[in-house]
């Protein structure tokens, strides 16, 4: 399977933060989900794929070049947290706009998705709400033809009901194998339901890139007493959170000893325990 994006060794170094070494990719037909807790790395990644800073070490390929994206713009839908469309416009007017910057845009699909998420198209964009700026954010988005959408933070704001809606548009984004996703977001919840892939990113640094469900299958926690503890080797202890009643700790099904209390993990968990700095 082609790739639609790789990012190999990445680096970006500020005065007090490093994005080290960081590589993964998206798989084409994929969708990837970037979690880590803020300040992270992930929005830096995101900017250093977009070649909006300028990174220390690393290659980015997207959609097989890597020699800047101003020549692919046709074939990438971009998020960003804060869209970001000037505050006297409204979405007639930006359509009016999009039409001039993308060869493929398509009116029908952007006024199509604009019903669909119930945004009005007379409303000044500085008038909306934060979660109607993300609506139409992601409507521009979808609306260019692209094969990969690099989003960050694109559902913040929405409500429960709407998040729902646009995760299910996301799915169906990638039904089409030509078609990929970058995603970050805090609500890993969402994540966990739409991702093939998750990266998680702390402090700088990789920590996992697998398949979502490769991870599922292969952690668990196990539910011990502080005896039982003592005797799990401490190599073998990916994570660890304590209570007044009850000791739960991370650790891959493979190295988990016969007579242990355990349950499955989801990426959620996954992410609390592997972030937790007393580990």
């Amino acid at each position: 399977m082609d790739n639609a994006l790789e990012i190999k060794g990445l680096s970006k170094e500020y005065k007090d933060f490093r994005l080290d070494n960081v590589s993964f990719e998206v798989p084409s037909g994929s969708i990837v989900g970037l979690i880590g807790e803020n300040g992270s790395g992930k929005t830096t990644i995101i900017k250093l794929i977009l070649n909006m800073i300028k990174k220390n070490g690393g290659e980015v390929t997207v959609l097989g070049k890597n020699k800047g994206i101003s020549d692919i713009k046709n074939e990438i839908g971009v998020v960003m947290d804060e869209p970001g469309f000037p505050g006297f416009l409204n979405a007639k007017e930006i359509n009016r706009i999009m039409k001039n910057i993308f060869s493929n845009w398509s009116e029908d699909t952007f006024f199509g998705y604009l019903k669909k998420l119930k945004v009005p198209d007379n409303k000044e964009y500085k008038d909306m709400s934060k979660g109607t700026k993300m609506k139409t954010g992601i409507a521009v988005a979808l609306s260019h033809n692209p094969r990969l959408l690099i989003l960050d933070e694109a559902t913040n704001g929405l409500d429960p009901v709407v998040r729902s809606e646009v995760n299910e548009i996301f799915t169906e984004f990638t039904r089409d194998e030509s078609h990929s996703i970058l995603i970050s977001s805090h609500i890993v919840s969402d994540l966990d339901r739409i991702c093939d892939y998750i990266v998680f990113i702390h402090n700088g640094k990789l920590m996992l890139f697998e398949e979502k469900d490769r991870l599922l299958e292969k952690y668990c926690i196990v539910h011990c007493t502080r005896e039982q503890l003592s005797s799990i080797e401490r190599s073998k202890i990916i994570g660890r959170k304590e209570n007044k009643y009850d000791i739960s700790v991370l650790m891959e099904k493979s190295q988990v000893k016969s007579g242990f209390s355990t349950s499955p993990v989801d990426i959620e968990e996954l992410f609390v325990f592997m972030a937790k700095e007393d580990n």
